[in-house]
């Protein structure tokens, strides 16, 4: 059997192979790779997957995915080595389901693409002999994770970039206290500005000579292993062939994303509900069919979403036949009938989520964070408009309340317990550097990075 390739959402790059788009990040004219065919699962396999442990559930679905390119005794041992922590899945009512994230060592979501890419990324630069600097924009959760799973991975270097103003101590001290190979810079601006910057460097003739890469969303890395808890939730939750429900909160839109891989793969899903912040882009887009990006980006409570573009709609808009190129600019209308049949999208303003945190703890006695209760009031939203019915569904929480605790308290009266993994990294001392939003300064701090490793 050959081997998977993936296609640029710009069509202007030649196909590759998941070692290549892996290692590459962003394909050469600036698009974002995704599978030219999605491996299929049958609705036995995924009924199968209700007895097995996650990590058992992620080698079955990865493995669709690495064919040819990593053995199959190897992908499970990483795996292994990657899921060793739980994913709850929470009663709220019956029939509606919280999913909890936030088990791994950065208590987010984005632990567990992370984890993979690192074990992925160490196995294909071990074979190639080479090394990478990792560029990685971030808005909250998705540095840390990084910084944690890559530290001290051989031939790897982190960089990341975070808008100073606008994460929390916790979100920032989980990054900043690492070393070694892991090199974090506090920009003075917003997080378009940070994804700005790494998208450009990747395209700059001067910095051929260092071989870049990323794990953010705009890699394909991150979209596969985030496809794996929507399978592992409809397992354990609906019926052989039932679709599910799933409300997530969405920022650059791979959490979302993760779900139209799993959907394209096989997955019965009824409704993606993708709840945003103040940054309504998506949804006004979905409303009217025509995309206004969000500059500069609107700063809310939910500050892993404060997002004017996502990237990651470049690649929900060719799933659906269209183009849209990496500026926002749209080349050809996706089919706008079909993405409002399986998407609903809704903005949450900072006084409803906090509304909402307050009304979800007093009425269920569960505490959710400010993202996770975007997604909760997402939901509530799509129902006042689509019952429910008997369709299972699933509220994504992506972080631990313990990475907000300032804005948690001010809503329920006191401050969340903080996860042991957390601890011990808040009270180490930080470095870190500062830069201005300015390309240029950015560059010349690569090279001389460069230079000196």
């Amino acid at each position: 059997m050959s081997a998977l390739l993936f296609r640029s959402t710009n069509c202007q790059s030649p196909s590759v192979n998941l070692r290549e788009a892996f290692l590459a990040g962003q394909a050469p004219d600036r698009g974002l790779y995704l599978p030219e065919i999605f491996p299929q699962l049958t609705r036995e396999e995924i009924a199968g997957f209700a007895e097995l442990p996650y990590r058992e559930v992620a080698f079955r679905v990865l493995r669709k995915f690495t064919q040819d390119l990593i053995p199959d005794a190897a992908l499970a041992a990483m795996c292994n080595k990657a899921y060793d922590f739980g994913v709850p899945l929470e009663v709220i009512q019956r029939g509606v389901y919280l999913m909890r994230l936030d088990q791994g060592p950065t208590a987010s979501f984005k632990d567990f693409a992370a984890q993979m890419m690192a074990q992925m990324f160490g196995r294909f630069l071990q074979e190639d002999g080479s090394q990478v600097t990792i560029l990685t924009a971030t808005s909250g959760d998705t540095g840390s994770a990084v910084a944690h799973a890559f530290h001290r991975v051989p031939g790897v270097r982190v960089i990341v970039l975070f808008p100073e103003a606008e994460i929390s101590v916790s979100q920032r001290k989980l990054m900043t206290t690492l070393k070694d190979n892991i090199r974090t810079v506090a920009i003075t601006g917003k997080f378009d500005d940070c994804q700005a910057m790494v998208k450009r460097a990747f395209s700059d003739p001067a910095l051929e000579h260092i071989h870049l890469s990323s794990a953010n969303s705009i890699n394909i890395g991150r979209l596969l292993p985030q496809s794996v808890y929507y399978f592992y939730a409809a397992s354990r939750l609906a019926r052989p062939g039932e679709p599910m429900v799933f409300s997530i909160p969405s920022g650059n839109f791979g959490d979302m994303m993760g779900c139209v891989v799993a959907r394209s793969m096989g997955l019965p899903v009824r409704k993606i509900i993708a709840s945003v912040n103040d940054n309504d882009a998506f949804p006004r887009f979905l409303a009217s069919g025509v995309y206004e990006k969000i500059s500069p980006s609107r700063n809310s409570v939910s500050n892993a979403m404060n997002v004017g573009h996502p990237s990651n709609l470049a690649r929900l808009v060719a799933v659906y036949g269209g183009h849209m190129d990496e500026t926002g600019k749209i080349h050809r209308q996706p089919d706008l009938a079909a993405m409002r049949r399986d998407i609903f999208s809704t903005s949450i303003t900072d006084e409803r989520t906090r509304t909402s945190l307050r009304d979800f703890w007093n009425k269920y006695q569960i505490l959710l964070e400010p993202h996770g209760v975007v997604a909760w009031q997402g939901f509530l939203d799509w129902c006042a408009a689509e019952p429910l019915g008997s369709t299972p569904a699933v509220i994504v929480e992506t972080a631990n309340p313990a990475k907000f605790p300032e804005e948690v308290e001010k809503v329920v009266g006191w401050a969340p317990d903080v996860p042991a993994a957390m601890t011990a990294g808040l009270q180490l001392p930080e470095d870190y550097d500062r830069m201005e939003a300015d390309y240029e300064k950015f560059r010349d701090y690569l090279i001389a990075k460069h230079a000196k490793a």
